[in-house]
């Protein structure tokens, strides 16, 4: 990418911090400090981002120090979102205020735990990580005097739950609950700085999941020579750095590829925005399509890792040992909570409404869904181990 060293004057497609559709709770403006960097500032004070650093992506965390948690992710997903936005000309603190807030709502053990409560909560409404994190933003955090959650602005609660991209159809009922006190156009394609947050996750987690299946020798560098893309850096690296030691030609090879792909998507936005003549935020959310994204060569080679990655890390007979580990663990916790509310922390068990009601399986679920992979194994092993003490 091109070297921008300073943020220059924002694009009139940018979401402009003081035409902000502003909170659901109207405060005073903060002195030195925008909306979006307020919104940034409370993400990462906020209880549920610190937990971030003891929920994982694909290992447990006692599995090793150097694989990525998900607050280590999210910190990687904000880089790569705020070097795209300086790239456009659009608002960084937004960017990366919803790359460091896209993930509060994850479960325990990565898409293992998520899998499990969409199945524990079927009868209740059903489970959804992206409505997990509005509802950890908007109910959950209990800190301040004056409202539940953050008071995050309009533009980034959007993102939040568009970060898959436009809702149709079914909404996930705490979305279509929030909605209805501050709606939030959910038909509608986000801004531009959510559409960023939304790729840097995916240049970010495939990137940093082939580093980490690498390290863990899950599969070796000539596993993926063939694939597009990481096979181009990877020569690269060798030609340049002939006899360079592994974990040197990884680290060199990923940072080739998050550049290329970052770049691509810069090129590409930029092409997309001149093609389709936008000209403020309106157009953008009316435009029927995501503007930021990767070229059709691009978007072919990120399917190609993903293809890599599913049966060679994600369905790896030591990654599915864990897996079904950690399935059991969010399933025996969340049938014991909803049979025995009583179990629950005296905070929690004051939401309850009664055993198997819909009231108990909510907060017993969002109980669980708060969980860190370590208090998830230890309260486990309170509940079921006769052994350790509760």
């Amino acid at each position: 990418m091109n070297a921008t060293f300073c943020q220059a004057p924002l694009a009139p497609y940018a979401c402009l911090p003081d035409r902000s559709r502003g909170r659901l709770f109207d405060e005073p403006a903060a002195v030195g400090r925008s909306p979006f960097q307020r919104d940034r500032d409370r993400i990462i004070h906020a209880a549920a981002f610190r937990r971030l650093s003891f929920k994982t992506q694909v290992f447990v965390y006692h599995e090793g120090d150097s694989y990525r948690t998900r607050l280590s992710h999210s910190l990687e997903v904000a880089q790569i979102a705020r070097s795209v936005a300086r790239e456009l000309c659009l608002n960084e603190d937004l960017a990366e205020a919803l790359a460091l807030a896209h993930d509060l709502g994850h479960p325990p053990f990565g898409h293992a735990g998520e899998d499990v409560l969409k199945v524990c909560m079927e009868p209740f409404g059903g489970f959804d990580h992206n409505a997990q994190s509005l509802k950890v933003v908007t109910r959950l955090e209990r800190h301040y005097a004056d409202f539940d959650g953050l008071n995050l602005t309009w533009e980034t609660l959007e993102g939040l739950v568009k970060h898959n991209g436009p809702i149709a159809g079914a909404v996930p009922g705490y979305i279509a609950e929030f909605d209805a006190a501050f709606p939030l156009d959910l038909a509608g394609h986000a801004g531009l700085e959510a559409q960023i947050a939304a790729v840097a996750d995916d240049i970010a987690y495939n990137n940093h999941d082939i580093a980490d299946g690498l390290r863990a020798g899950l599969f070796g560098l000539d596993d993926i020579r063939g694939l597009p893309l990481v096979g181009e850096k990877l020569t690269e690296v060798e030609a340049r750095y002939p006899g360079l030691d592994a974990p040197r030609v990884i680290h060199e090879t990923i940072r080739r590829m998050i550049n290329a792909m970052a770049s691509d998507v810069v090129a590409t936005a930029r092409a997309n925005l001149d093609s389709l003549g936008i000209s403020d935020t309106a157009e953008v959310r009316a435009a029927g399509r995501a503007i930021v994204a990767f070229s059709p060569a691009m978007r072919a080679a990120d399917r190609a890792l993903k293809d890599f990655l599913f049966p060679n890390m994600y369905r790896h007979h030591k990654v599915m040992r864990a897996i079904i580990k950690a399935r059991r663990v969010v399933d025996d916790l969340f049938g014991l909570l909803l049979a025995e509310p009583r179990l629950l922390p005296s905070d929690w068990k004051r939401l309850c409404g009664g055993p198997e009601e819909a009231e108990t399986a909510a907060a017993v679920c969002d109980y669980v869904a708060g969980m860190t992979d370590r208090f998830a194994l230890d309260e486990h092993a309170r509940l079921f181990d006769p052994k350790v003490n509760p």
